[in-house]
């Protein structure tokens, strides 16, 4: 996939209002693969729910969203499976991972299916942010910033020509930051992959091709 365009899309909960003020919502937009994004906004501007309509979690909103010129609200189940296994990694806000199992199984359950990483490459990524030791820990025994960081080389063991980053470092520290900024920029380059990356103020410190506001 190359492209993404959104044309005069606006959440259906700002549908009565007439204050909207953003270079996405209610305008044509075009995200380009290979390009890196920062999309900045404040709570509640609709950053989150921009990330699950691309990744068609949710279709609670008027205007048109096209990849690669076709209309996402005619695509079934089964074509999104093929989407977000091959197209479309996101690292969410809420991480979604499953508290009871290990930070090596939350990953393994993603990389099962898609078969991309290698175990060593898998436990190199865990290396190299610090938490080699926590392989075999359960989630929900783990700090927040930790778990960003799981939650990331989940997203990273899947092809992707985008990669959706919401809220991505807002539980790290800046070495920590810096070091999930290294990776992630690696791994899109890698693939030739588009970066979304989405703040309400601390975001990954990358020289982005575009900056727009929600």
């Amino acid at each position: 996939m190359n492209e993404i365009k959104l044309h005069n899309v606006l959440p259906e909960i700002f549908a009565q209002r007439r204050d909207i003020d953003s270079d996405i919502w209610l305008r044509d937009i075009t995200f380009e693969r290979g390009k890196h994004y920062l999309v900045k906004a404040i709570s509640g501007a609709g950053k989150s729910s921009l990330c699950s309509y691309l990744y068609g979690q949710r279709g609670d909103y008027s205007g048109d969203i096209l990849f690669d010129g076709e209309d996402i609200s005619t695509f079934g189940t089964s074509r999104w499976c093929d989407i977000r296994q091959r197209e479309i990694s996101v690292l969410f806000q809420d991480l979604k991972l499953f508290g009871e199992l290990t930070a090596m199984q939350n990953v393994e359950i993603k990389n099962d299916i898609t078969k991309t990483k290698s175990r060593s490459e898998i436990v190199a990524l865990f290396e190299e942010f610090g938490i080699g030791d926590k392989l075999d820990s359960r989630i929900d025994r783990m700090s927040f910033g930790q778990q960003q960081r799981v939650a990331l080389i989940r997203a990273l063991c899947q092809p992707f020509s985008f990669i959706l980053l919401d809220e991505a470092v807002s539980h790290l520290d800046d070495t920590n930051s810096d070091i999930m900024r290294d990776i992630v920029v690696r791994e899109a380059k890698s693939r030739g992959a588009a970066m979304i990356v989405t703040s309400i103020g601390k975001h990954l410190n990358i020289d982005y091709d575009i900056c727009l506001s929600l």
